[in-house]
């Protein structure tokens, strides 16, 4: 999608407003609340250091036109996800660097707080299609990235 200067703005604007709640605020997360809220949903970021959302500034990502809202604490915690505002939540992502926070962040959102779509990042494939099998929306970089690149390289 384009916006009113021709750039290319990532998300399309919708006329309704998804709340999303994201756990993990590094480059992807950081990125996946960025494009999210500049395309008119109600987003929130937690991530258990307070640091990571100076750095998502200072990399330009979350800059001070981000209009969401920010939260310190572990995302597998319910009482933090709840301050978050999971409770009311459309979707939910679960993007930290570590599988086992994702797997357990996204299962607490998908069956305690019921939140109709949740994706989580799984790095190891074997884990990923397991949870996937088990009813979990799993994106698996290890083997996105290994058939991106495969099919670059039988391209002519």
């Amino acid at each position: 999608m384009s916006g009113p200067d021709g750039a290319f703005t990532g998300v399309p604007i919708i006329d309704f407003a998804l709340k999303i709640v994201i756990v993990g605020c590094g480059r992807v997360g950081s990125q996946i609340a960025a494009e999210m809220d500049r395309g008119g949903h109600d987003v929130t970021i937690i991530d258990r250091d307070p640091n990571q959302f100076s750095r998502a500034s200072q990399r330009g990502v979350l800059t001070n036109d981000f209009k969401g809202n920010q939260v310190v604490g572990n995302g597998t915690d319910a009482e933090v996800l709840r301050r978050a505002g999971v409770e009311d939540a459309d979707g939910f992502v679960a993007v930290t660097e570590g599988d086992n926070r994702n797997i357990m962040a996204a299962q607490v959102a998908k069956h305690v707080f019921k939140v109709p779509r949740v994706v989580c990042r799984i790095y190891d494939p074997e884990r990923a299609e397991a949870y996937e099998k088990l009813g979990l929306h799993t994106i698996c970089p290890t083997i996105d990235g290994a058939k991106r690149i495969e099919k670059t390289l039988l391209q002519q």
